[in-house]
């Protein structure tokens, strides 16, 4: 489809000041590592969460939202952050986002309870979400190149498989040797280290021409999407036809639609909503959603695996996990450089396929698998089927959007990850939750409390990594069978909601596949966005 359908520029947009080709790099990697703060964050929690619920007495749902609250606030305020980026400069928005979360996670880290934590992660997803949005729309700015442009998007996202690679590896050795503050600790100084560089080697950009700012776009956007993503992490406890999840749906579907509205009607929209008419942004966009749908409700799931069904511990956890991670580092670049030559639809169809073969491995586990056979393979497709469709669909998403509109678009791609993300936190960790309560729940109610406190009880009606604390604690030899048996029936009831969670995940990512090979564009795309300024001004 043609670029016509962008808002046609006044003039061409402010660019960087001009860069040597070292200088360009450099900012390259200085960009990439601010990514690598924002990702790593999540992958470094999700291996701290076993140990958060053992020694805070967290619930499933409350492990659910120490992942969540960052998302929840990362979610809402992408496009918002995006926006002002765009308008006030997309490097000092960033310098405040790092800034930010070097801030918050010392909160974090002094934190002495769950809802302190929770509180702390919420905080920094807003800074977050000031630092992700400008890194993409940086890079788009710096390399006018077509194919250096390409070389700079796979590097940045391999960056965020190099992140989940050392992610869960540094977490689970810092874990080894420290308590689970450390995590927020570690934040800190990365995050100074990379806001001086910013200062010194990232240049300044943003848009040329801007309007008036769109107050009411930016409230409209907050609220519909974190009304929509507060609600989907709230539904499995409140019931999905409760009347207070049916409101906040009814509640965020109305906001969209005052949104929509209102962007096609004013003058300086914060997100131009023509740009959803390009197949080459919208149906990749949509591939990225389901991709990281699957990806973090896998991550959740495979946590609950390795230290709840395995008994590993969180350095063991982070290595056995490396595959996965190595898989999306080397994948991404590759993909995005092959999309260059035969089209990013092929490509994005493979990796959803991938994806899906990946996932439906993964939910044929079962107790006595080893680790070497079909979770090593899972984990191996699954990195690679990420890596294959999130590398191209970026590629083209920013392809499809001018330099004026970079931190926007670039909101949007990363609003649609985040979105997918906590879908799958969500609705795979509801799905999980529903099958083992269903099946433990009755077994742990006949325990006599004086074998486990109510609160015991309820952690492992609850979760598996129960199952860590329960192999901790002293048993008398005459209950150590029915100990056993319980042990067991926890990690084979885990393990049947991880089925029926990847069956889930299987359907989803073949549906978006069949639609992107029925409804993009097979040819491959060969303009970039300096090409696309050419095309607008042709009638």
């Amino acid at each position: 489809m043609p670029h016509s359908s962008v808002a046609e520029p006044v003039a061409p947009p402010a660019r960087p000041p001009a860069l040597t080709d070292r200088g360009k790099w450099l900012a390259l990697v200085v960009i990439c590592a601010a990514e690598l703060l924002v990702v790593l964050d999540n992958t470094v929690v999700n291996v701290a969460l076993p140990s958060l619920g053992v020694q805070l007495h967290a619930s499933f749902g409350g492990l659910q939202w120490v992942v969540d609250a960052y998302t929840l606030t990362f979610a809402g305020l992408l496009l918002a952050f995006g926006h002002l980026g765009d308008r006030f400069g997309r490097r000092r928005v960033m310098m405040i986002g790092l800034a930010g979360v070097a801030v918050m996670s010392v909160g974090g880290a002094l934190a002495t309870d769950l809802g302190q934590v929770i509180a702390a992660r919420a905080a920094m997803g807003v800074f977050a979400a000031a630092v992700f949005p400008a890194t993409l729309a940086m890079i788009i700015n710096i390399f006018t190149d077509v194919k250096e442009r390409a070389v700079a998007i796979a590097a940045w996202t391999a960056m965020a498989g190099f992140a989940i690679a050392i992610g869960p590896t540094a977490g689970g050795w810092l874990l080894e040797h420290f308590s689970w503050h450390s995590v927020f600790w570690v934040n800190i100084p990365v995050a100074l280290v990379i806001l001086a560089f910013t200062r010194f080697l990232v240049p300044e950009s943003k848009a040329a021409h801007i309007g008036r700012l769109d107050v009411i776009g930016i409230a409209l956007s907050l609220l519909s999407v974190t009304t929509l993503v507060w609600t989907i992490i709230e539904a499995p406890k409140l019931g999905w036809l409760s009347v207070a999840s049916l409101a906040g749906f009814v509640f965020a579907v109305v906001c969209f639609a005052v949104f929509i509205r209102w962007e096609m009607r004013t003058s300086s929209p914060v997100l131009n909503m023509s740009l959803f008419r390009i197949r080459r942004f919208s149906l990749p966009a949509v591939a990225i959603m389901v991709a990281y749908f699957s990806m973090f409700g896998f991550l959740f799931m495979i946590t609950q695996y390795f230290q709840g069904v395995m008994e590993l511990s969180p350095l063991e956890f982070g290595l056995h996990s490396l595959p996965f991670a190595v898989s999306i580092a080397i994948g991404a670049p590759l993909a995005t450089l092959i999309a260059q030559r035969i089209g990013t639809t092929a490509v994005i169809v493979f990796g959803l396929v991938v994806m899906s073969i990946g996932m439906y491995i993964a939910g044929q586990v079962k107790v006595e698998t080893p680790y070497v056979g079909p979770v090593l393979i899972s984990m191996v497709l699954m990195g690679l089927g990420l890596a294959i469709v999130q590398g191209p669909a970026t590629e083209s998403i920013m392809s499809s959007v001018a330099l004026d509109e970079a931190g926007a678009g670039s909101a949007v791609n990363d609003t649609t990850r985040e979105a997918g993300g906590t879908l799958g936190v969500a609705v795979l960790g509801s799905v999980v939750a529903s099958v083992y309560t269903t099946k433990i729940g009755p077994r742990i109610d006949a325990i006599p409390d004086f074998l486990m406190t109510p609160n015991e009880k309820s952690f492992a009606r609850e979760s598996v990594i129960a199952v860590l604390e329960m192999v901790e604690r002293p048993t008398n030899p005459a209950f150590a069978q029915q100990k056993a048996d319980l042990i067991y029936a926890m990690k084979s009831a885990s393990l049947e909601g991880f089925q029926l969670a990847s069956y889930v995940t299987v359907s989803a990512s073949l549906f978006v596949a069949v639609a992107v090979a029925l409804f993009l564009p097979w040819k491959p795309a060969n303009e970039s966005v300096l090409l696309a300024w050419k095309v607008d001004d042709k009638p």
